[in-house]
Formats: structure tokens, sequence, C-alpha cells
């Protein structure tokens, strides 16, 4: 990886993290597009630098995450992380599998895409309208629909916590921030496991070089991920989720059409 390939993956990452057209799929697909290969320092690069997007909620939020009077609100993300953890210790081999096939993360894009061009109508009448009007049966169960991106990936982490946190009866606005709140400790997790996988097959992934272009990779993220979490919170507020619906469709497609001539590959 260079420094070039570096800077725009972590712009696709800050981008997309927070919408729900999977951040992990516009990586997997910017990736043969750029001419970067697999490898152990660009798996974990892309997993790290969706912790540092994330980090932007806590910048933006730093009030929620800095209250240490609300205890319940640390305890609503430790019970919604429970299941992701659970999935993610038994099903790793599967996880991992399912990541390297394009094919099947491009279809699950088409399919997501459908699923949003109909969420608007199916939850229309909102209970809870604040963080503190979620109880921990509502996180539990977000934190379920949370390992349904576990298990396909290309469904989109944000996607599938938010239309949980509809199915839930929260509005909009709180589903989506709830959303962003479970990221923190779901990608701090991944990020530390990963950190230990590699270093413990790969040692020498952790040379100077390659951590001049974390830093740099999470930077460029970081600062991206401020913007988009500011855009998609006002933009689903006003318009909801069907434009995301017809780009993942639309993206999905491309990407199919592109593996079947041949110009990138599964």
């Amino acid at each position: 990886m260079n420094l070039i390939q570096a800077i725009i993956i972590a712009i696709v990452e800050g981008i997309t993290e927070f919408l729900p057209i999977s951040s992990t799929a516009h990586m997997k697909f910017t990736n043969p597009l750029i001419g970067l290969q697999p490898s152990a320092f660009s798996d974990l690069y892309e997993i790290v630098i969706q912790l540092a997007a994330i980090l932007a909620v806590v910048v933006l939020y730093y009030k929620q995450f800095f209250d240490f009077k609300k205890i319940r609100f640390y305890t609503k993300l430790i019970i919604a992380l429970i299941p992701a953890i659970i999935a993610g210790v038994l099903l790793k081999k599967h996880i991992d599998a399912m990541l390297g096939n394009l094919v099947f993360i491009a279809v699950v894009m088409i399919v997501g895409g459908i699923i949003l061009l109909f969420i608007d109508r199916l939850f229309t009448r909102p209970k809870i309208h604040t963080q503190d009007g979620v109880s921990n049966r509502n996180a539990f169960i977000i934190g379920c629909y949370q390992v349904l991106s576990v298990l396909f990936p290309g469904l989109s982490r944000s996607a599938a916590t938010i239309i949980g946190g509809l199915q839930q009866k929260l509005d909009r606005r709180t589903a989506a921030e709830f959303s962003f709140f479970l990221a923190v400790p779901t990608m701090l997790a991944a990020s530390v496991k990963s950190f230990y996988d590699v270093h413990k097959t790969n040692p020498e992934v952790f040379m100077k070089d390659n951590m001049t272009l974390l830093a740099i990779g999470s930077t460029v993220a970081f600062i991206v991920a401020l913007l988009a979490i500011r855009f998609f919170i006002t933009y689903l507020q006003r318009h909801g989720f069907r434009i995301f619906g017809y780009y993942r469709i639309v993206a999905g497609t491309v990407i199919l059409l592109l593996l079947w001539k041949g110009i990138i590959h599964a």
C-alpha cells in the first residue's frame, strides 16, 4: 500500500462509515480499482481507520460519552455489543470467507438497497425520541440486528442497527445516533482483536512505514467522518432512506458487471 492508496481508502471509509451503504463493501470494491492487493496490513488498515472514523462520534457527542453520571448510557452500549462479540467469536471463519467474496458482497448491497426503499413506509409511528428513552431491551435487540451486518458483509452495520432502532420504535435521529454510539465499542473491540491477530501471525506488518500510513489514513478518515455525520443526520431527518436504497442497487449492480467483465476480480 502506498500513500495515495491509503488516502483514497481513508476518504472512502470516512464518507461511507455512517451512511447505510456499507463502508466495508466500498473499501473492498475500491481496493482492486486502485490496484491494491489483499494483505495482512491492508486488512488491519481497513479495520483501524474504521475506528478512527467512528471516533468522530466521540468528538461530536462528547457530552454523551463523558457524562459519567449516566451509567445507563454505557450499560446499554455493552448490552448491545454482546451479540456481535458472540457472533464474531463463533463465526470467524464464515465472516473471513464472506469478506473475500466480492460477488456475495455486491448481491448483499443490492438486497439491502431494495430493503431501504421500503423502510420509510414500514416504520412511521416512533415512540422513543431521546437516548434516555432507549431501554436495555431495546439496546439488546438493536445489537442483534448488528449481528446481521457481521454475517452478511455489505449489508452495512449502520443500516442494520438503524433499522433495528426503527423497529424498536426509535425515531430516525435517535436510531441513527444510537447506531453511531454503538459503533464506538464495536470497532474498538474489532481493532484490538485485529491488532492482536496480526501481531501474533505477521509482526513484520508493524514496521515504521506501515504505521505512518496508518496514522495518516486514520487522520483523514476522522476528518471526513466529522463532515459525513452532520450531513447524514440532517438528510435523514428531511428525506429518509430511499436515495440510499437506489444508490446501493446501482453500486451493487455496477460491481457485478465489473466482476463479470473481468475488470476487477473476486
